[in-house]
């Protein structure tokens, strides 16, 4: 990341205060929706309401990004969870339920706003090449940010109360948005959006315009184009459903290791759980190391995908079988490896699109995502009633290995497809110089981009 990696890595602390200041706001808006509420109920609908905004958000959030810039878009949506926070933070002591709802609303939208725009934004700030570099950084930063905003939240609420455990989200927020005016990042191709009219973009989402599609290529080479064109569309919904699918198993864990701590640390559960977070942090951590050595190298795509998600499965379902301590924190950082490969992988992956398609496919991962956290919390919770914490993190983790397996052999499907196609192509034409040094259509075979 030269040239824009110190304005870059400034970004990201930004935007680690804004994280530790929302994971803090986590615990502090669960207890505090409790207070309002005054039942277990109110708060699971206050939580629904907040992921519902959010999955609304990813469904327009591609339609946003199109017609507002990027920088805009985090800016304001930094601005107005600041000023919800601080609505919440003034009126603490005598919140009515609907400033509460409306409050969760602007947090959920905004979130997702935000992240859309950010993650969509990153191969502009960085370039294409270092993407992958930079995403890993992000994750780095989010994970530290999350230990350190669970980790406060206890004792921020316990001496200065819910009005201060909101203003300090609040003030996360304000740094963010000031950041983001101060630097300034480049976040948009300079006339490259939908809201600059149509673009050069094209040429990069259809390989036919590169080849001189008016020059009377043949009709069985414009149908092979289209066909791998139209193909782009497979592998990138499968990601996604896949996402979705591992944000429900993940709800599993986060739902159950409350429970694992009180059996497993009776007198001390937030001990347990301090240390779980952490060694997991030190595993996403380790995950960047890794990964940033071989940003430039042989990249992954699908397949690395589906191997870390099966990977990560594994480890959160072998850190409930009731581990000594040195096994669990073993199984942690082995699990936090596999989170941060698998987010930094995805995140790249959906990068390697075309700038005016990026705002689309984020906003419908973010659906995915929090739906499927909606939904894998609520099953959770319902099946824990039941259930021991382990049956219910394996069959949900299961789940999510069956379909990482199901995409990894329609990635081998699709390979092994494509290769008979090329040397059928090759073969017909005698070695077409031109279709062999474009590839595929998907990006997959080199996570730095073209």
């Amino acid at each position: 990341m030269t040239g824009v990696d110190r304005r870059f890595r400034s970004l990201v602390v930004a935007h680690a205060v804004s994280a530790y200041g929302t994971y803090l706001n986590l615990i502090a808006l669960s207890l505090f929706s409790y207070e309002v509420t005054g039942s277990a109920l109110g708060v699971g609908a206050v939580m629904a309401v907040r992921l519902l905004s959010g999955v609304t958000a990813g469904l327009t959030a591609g339609a946003v990004t199109a017609r507002v810039t990027r920088r805009t878009l985090m800016v304001a949506t930094d601005l107005a969870q600041t000023l919800a926070m601080v609505v919440l933070a003034l009126w603490a002591s005598r919140t009515p339920l609907w400033v509460l709802l409306g409050a969760v609303v602007v947090l959920g939208a905004g979130n997702t706003f935000f992240n859309v725009a950010l993650r969509s934004a990153v191969p502009v700030m960085v370039g294409q090449d270092d993407r992958a570099r930079a995403n890993g950084v992000l994750v780095t930063a989010r994970s530290v940010a999350t230990v350190l905003g669970f980790a406060s939240a206890a004792p921020v609420i316990s001496l200065g109360g819910f009005g201060v455990a909101f203003g300090v989200n609040a003030a996360s927020f304000a740094v963010s948005a000031a950041a983001v005016l101060v630097l300034r990042p480049r976040t948009d191709t300079d006339g490259d959006t939908d809201r600059d009219g149509d673009t050069g973009d094209d040429a990069v989402s259809d390989p036919g315009a590169a080849e001189g599609g008016g020059n009377g290529s043949s009709p069985g080479r414009g149908g092979r184009l289209r066909r791998r064109v139209a193909g782009l569309a497979g592998p990138l919904l499968g990601l996604i459903a896949l996402r979705g699918l591992d944000a429900l198993a993940s709800a599993s864990h986060n739902v159950a290791l409350p429970l694992a701590a009180h059996a497993a640390e009776p007198s001390d559960p937030a001990v347990f759980m301090a240390r779980f977070w952490a060694a997991w942090a030190v595993g996403t951590l380790l995950a960047h190391q890794v990964l940033k050595r071989r940003s430039h190298g042989t990249s992954w795509g699908e397949r690395a995908f589906a191997v870390g998600t099966c990977a990560m499965s594994l480890c959160f379902v072998a850190a409930f079988t009731g581990p000594p301590a040195p096994a669990l924190i073993a199984a942690a950082v082995a699990a936090g490896f596999a989170d941060g490969w698998t987010e930094i992988v995805y995140t790249s992956r959906l990068q390697a699109a075309p700038d005016r398609q990026r705002g689309r496919l984020f906003g419908l991962s973010a659906t995915a995502e929090q739906s499927g956290f909606a939904l894998g919390t609520i099953a959770a919770a319902a099946a824990l009633e039941a259930l021991p914490a382990l049956a219910v993190v394996g069959v949900f983790h299961g789940a999510a290995a069956c379909g990482a397996l199901v995409l990894l052999l329609l990635t081998v499907r699709r390979r092994d497809a494509r290769s008979a196609e090329d040397r059928s192509d090759r073969s017909s034409t005698g070695g077409d110089k031109g279709e062999g040094t474009h590839g595929t259509s998907t990006g997959a075979s080199r996570l730095p981009g073209p």
